[in-house]
């Protein structure tokens, strides 16, 4: 369903197919790469990254959209403002389908 904004909401499935975090955008790629942000692994640069499958079901539907997802970390530009951190987690998603569900 498409909130006002424009934004939808897409819920983070495990293998089993539970539900453990919902995250929300305009496009289910750009919830996924919010998701992926937030993986277990994290590599220390993007050629080591270990790819990851997630997968997003979009609610208010029966499709749900299935990814692979790598995160690695990074360091913050000379320029940014000092509030930011020095440290930052960059993902990058590849879209593999889309599955519907009964």
């Amino acid at each position: 369903m498409v909130r006002e904004d424009g934004k939808r909401n897409f819920a983070l499935q495990d293998r089993a197919g539970n539900e453990t975090s919902v995250f929300s955008g305009n496009t289910p790629r750009q919830a996924a790469l919010k998701a992926a942000r937030r993986l277990d692994q994290i590599a220390p640069n993007e050629g080591s990254a270990t790819r990851v499958e997630i997968r997003m079901r979009e609610r208010g539907t029966s499709k749900v959209h299935i990814y692979d997802a790598w995160a690695w970390r990074t360091t913050a530009p000379p320029d940014s403002p000092s509030w930011m951190p020095k440290e930052l987690i960059e993902a990058n998603v590849s879209k593999k389908g889309i599955e519907r569900i009964e």
